[in-house]
């Protein structure tokens, strides 16, 4: 709701200063220009995102996701002390960290989303165990960024894939500091 809130006041001081300056030519058209790249973009990335999800699939079916999330499953029991053994979140949670590991955003969302239902308290507020996932989901480290490679492709990239030792460094870093913030702020409220 409050994306389309921004969205709206976005396009409306576009709108309004176009009118102003007497430029509202130049708005329409480049509304019209940003609408048809997105599209064109859209229809390229398909492609690779169906093929980076048929691997994914495979991935599944061959068991090696399930080799990731049990791999994982050390590691995410750390980050989630207290959560009881054996809680049906942390097959979630691990399916989620490992498709975001493979840079599927969009097959590691409805993961994400089982995972917060699971972890919810019902009261409508978000507990230590919520904020540790949103910051796990938000700056996962991305080992394949196929989406970003599908992306760079598209646009005529010779070498998608060239960005890779930035991603792992920068996604690395992300987490390391997302996650000792969400620390620092657990102590800070004592919870």
């Amino acid at each position: 709701m409050a994306m389309a809130r921004i969205w709206t006041c976005m396009t409306a001081f576009a709108v309004v200063f176009g009118l102003v300056s007497g430029r509202m030519d130049a708005v329409c058209s480049g509304a019209l220009e940003g609408a048809s790249a997105a599209v064109e973009l859209c229809i390229k990335i398909c492609g690779v995102t169906c093929l980076w999800c048929g691997i994914m699939e495979v991935m599944s079916k061959a068991g090696i996701t399930e080799k990731l999330s049990k791999a994982l499953y050390p590691i995410l029991r750390r980050l989630f002390r207290g959560l009881p053994e054996g809680h049906e979140a942390f097959g979630f949670i691990s399916a989620n960290a490992a498709a975001n590991m493979l840079g599927l955003g969009n097959a590691a969302t409805p993961m994400g989303i089982k995972a917060a239902e699971k972890l919810s308290d019902g009261t409508g507020r978000a507990n230590d165990w919520l904020c540790t996932l949103v910051v796990i989901n938000t700056a996962s480290i991305q080992i394949i960024p196929s989406t970003v490679a599908a992306i760079r492709a598209a646009e005529g990239s010779p070498a998608p894939f060239i960005i890779l030792p930035q991603v792992w460094i920068s996604s690395v870093a992300a987490l390391s500091v997302g996650l000792a913030a969400a620390g620092i702020l657990r102590r800070l409220w004592g919870s």
